[in-house]
């Protein structure tokens, strides 16, 4: 099974997303990294089901948040290099990729 490798901004972004419902929700920040964790298993165990949106990228979507899982496969490791809320900036990861 393929290594997961995060962008070095990635903590924050789970962070800052973990506080907001959390501040909404006792438990609903919760909530947002339990179905997290599940879609970074999902996209280890079968990484090239979900859509090529830029440059050999791909979104996984998560089902209860508006967030996207933004991936890319090489080889033996998946580079995660956004977690990005769908109605926010939604390009500005591109930056990130080489």
């Amino acid at each position: 099974m393929p290594e997961l490798i995060f962008h070095p901004d990635i903590q924050y972004e789970i962070r800052d997303s973990y506080q907001w419902y959390e501040s909404r929700a006792q438990g609903l920040g919760e909530d947002f990294l339990t179905e997290l964790e599940s879609a970074f298993q999902v996209i280890k165990e079968i990484p090239d089901t979900w859509p090529l949106i830029a440059k050999n990228f791909r979104r996984y979507l998560l089902d209860r948040f508006p967030f996207g899982v933004i991936y890319q496969k090489k080889q033996d490791q998946i580079y995660v290099v956004a977690v990005m809320h769908l109605s926010r900036r939604p390009g500005y990861w591109i930056d990130r990729i080489d």
